[in-house]
């Protein structure tokens, strides 16, 4: 198949998915096409079956803001047209799914028929969504969408709660590639971090509000009173001076790493010992599914889909949001004691095999043949 794959290209949830989807898919033989602004973060290096069409944005005077959404519809019409594509599959609803069945019009209009298939990833549904402003185009590319998708089961049913809706919302969960076995860790690696009779907690997000990272710095706090420990933050955004201002005024800022932003988080997970996100909202937790996938072990909030992907009791723990003190005491309990940390490590790994790339890639395989089939038909 071919496949056009449109998505933001920036260290989210939502653009780290599709750029591992596409490159999962090119490596099984189909020929993938990434049309964006600029080149997506986990692309890489040029490789077989995967090309890049970059959406230039005008910048027009006449215009108090860059066009960016009829720039990208032109830039799907190009492509299909000429790289013969059977099918694009948008990720985040605004503006790509509008851009998209704008594109499909217009190829019509010119003999083309193709499908576009609309993967919702969390805040076009939670956040934007719920946007008055937003929710009629929202509502629109949903039920114009030769096929929707969502990434938990949490999301689904919040689509249908705030949206008009009763079009078919698949479920298909994000996907990682995990280890095997654990490894063990590095020490001369991680001895750059920490002492050996420290523990490394750590957490990896854009630093936003709803990724409540204040928390984070308070059960940090907590659990170092405790346990001689380590805080490994990766990431930032504007959260970050609000994090260092409490990290000064705790006295504890000679414990905790600022990284900045993190191209790939593999180097910060395997050293480390805990993974903390304690989110307002989560529509998945792929942060935490990464974390499992090195073995990690996950202290965080029930809400939104966590609860599907960390499983309570078994690869970390599950609090509502704002307890630290719940948290904290989670914390504690796994970092206590060698032989527990040991087990939920191993737990982690287990729970993380269950969302494994060979589990889910055939799943959307299948839902693209059909979609294809079916607008052949309808043709």
């Amino acid at each position: 198949m071919k496949i056009g794959i449109v998505l933001y290209p920036t260290f989210g949830g939502s653009g780290v998915v599709a750029t591992e989807l596409g490159k999962a898919l090119a490596l099984k033989g189909h020929q993938i096409h990434f049309i964006t602004y600029s080149q997506p973060v986990r692309l890489g290096s040029f490789r077989e079956n995967i090309y890049y069409h970059e959406v230039a944005v005008s910048d027009y005077p006449l215009f108090e803001y860059q066009p960016y959404e009829t720039e990208l519809a032109s830039k799907m019409v190009d492509v299909v047209k000429y790289e013969n594509l059977d099918l694009l599959h948008v990720h985040y609803a605004i503006p790509h799914a509008s851009a998209a069945f704008m594109a499909q019009q217009i190829l019509r209009t010119q003999g083309i028929d193709i499908p576009f298939i609309t993967t919702l990833h969390g805040t076009d549904i939670t956040l934007v969504g719920k946007d008055p402003s937003f929710e009629p185009v929202i509502t629109f590319c949903i039920n114009a969408s030769n096929a929707v998708t969502a990434v938990s089961e949490s999301l689904r049913k919040d689509t249908y709660a705030h949206f008009a809706t009763d079009r078919e919302i698949h479920v298909i969960p994000n996907f990682i590639q995990a280890k095997e076995t654990l490894k063990p860790i590095d020490l001369e690696k991680r001895r750059h971090y920490a002492q050996d009779h420290e523990r490394i907690l750590c957490h990896i997000s854009n630093f936003r509000k709803v990724k409540r990272v204040e928390d984070v710095v308070e059960i940090f706090r907590q659990v170092q009173e405790r346990i001689p420990a380590k805080l490994i933050l990766g990431g930032d955004g504007p959260e970050r001076p609000l994090v260092e201002r409490m990290a000064r005024e705790m006295g504890i800022c000679n414990k905790i790493i600022f990284t900045g932003k993190v191209r790939e988080t593999g180097p910060i997970l395997e050293i480390a010992d805990l993974f903390l996100l304690p989110s307002e909202t989560e529509s998945f937790g792929l942060a935490a599914l990464e974390a499992m996938a090195e073995g990690v072990p996950v202290v965080s909030s029930n809400t939104g889909g966590i609860p599907e992907v960390n499983r309570h009791g078994f690869s970390g723990y599950l609090s509502n949001v704002g307890d630290v003190d719940a948290m904290s005491k989670h914390a504690i309990h796994i970092l206590s004691d060698d032989e527990r940390l040991k087990a939920f490590r191993e737990q982690a790994l287990v729970q993380a095999h269950k969302f494994s790339l060979k589990e889910v890639l055939p799943i959307y395989e299948s839902l693209y043949a059909q979609v294809i089939n079916e607008m052949r038909v309808v043709v």
